[in-house]
């Protein structure tokens, strides 16, 4: 497993590598349905598997491609249009970046809750 760095020393919970572009839930559910299907996904594959409205996933997809994640491939299929999605080679890249920093929030997150866990079991209790 690969170690984070992590920038800001003095606020170690402030998780500076959690993607904004990325952690909403709809485009993380997007990224992750594109990781899983490299050859791609229709526009209705992905509005499917998402569970999007057609005017949601629209913005969305917008959203990351203007930030470089996928592209997008528009054409015809049987006289109807057809939008094919891809996760780009930086999509793909800044995609594993934020599930390691993700990552560290769950192991933090765990080191908490068992400290946490650990104190309590350690207090006896009051005399009644």
């Amino acid at each position: 497993m690969k170690k984070v760095k992590r920038k800001n020393t003095e606020a170690p919970f402030a998780y500076d590598g959690l993607d904004r572009v990325i952690h909403e839930h709809a485009r993380l559910s997007v990224l992750t349905s594109l990781v899983t299907h490299t050859q791609g996904l229709t526009f209705g594959e992905l509005k499917q598997l998402c569970a999007l409205t057609d005017g949601n996933l629209s913005r969305h997809l917008q959203v990351l491609e203007e930030a470089g994640l996928i592209t997008l491939f528009k054409g015809v299929e049987h006289n109807r249009p057809l939008t094919l999605c891809r996760i780009t080679a930086q999509g793909r890249r800044r995609y594993i970046e934020y599930l390691s920093v993700l990552e560290r929030v769950l192991i933090d997150a765990d080191a908490a809750v068992k400290g946490a866990s650990t104190a309590q079991s350690s207090e006896k209790p009051a005399p009644a």
